[in-house]
């Protein structure tokens, strides 16, 4: 997944979109995996660091990281698979 170039995003986890004027907001760890997107993490290592960083197995992370990117992709955060 990659971040859409156009989208603007600050450290609190405010992210707007300005080609539809939307915003959206996200937790700490939604915040860390935004960042870690934009740094082309692959989706084991931002399970890793989300793992390790709060104590959670892979499995868990990895499933909810697919989840969220889900969201991301339906309101155009992440660029869409071709």
């Amino acid at each position: 997944m990659k971040i859409n170039k156009n989208i603007a995003i600050n450290d609190k986890g405010l992210l707007f979109n300005p080609a539809t004027g939307e915003s959206f907001t996200a937790n700490q760890i939604g915040i860390m995996i935004i960042k870690l997107l934009k740094e082309d993490k692959s989706l084991s290592e931002i399970s890793e660091s989300i793992s390790e960083e709060y104590d959670v197995d892979n499995h868990t992370v990895e499933k909810d990281i697919l989840d969220f990117g889900f969201l991301l992709k339906n309101h155009n955060i992440v660029e869409k698979d071709a």
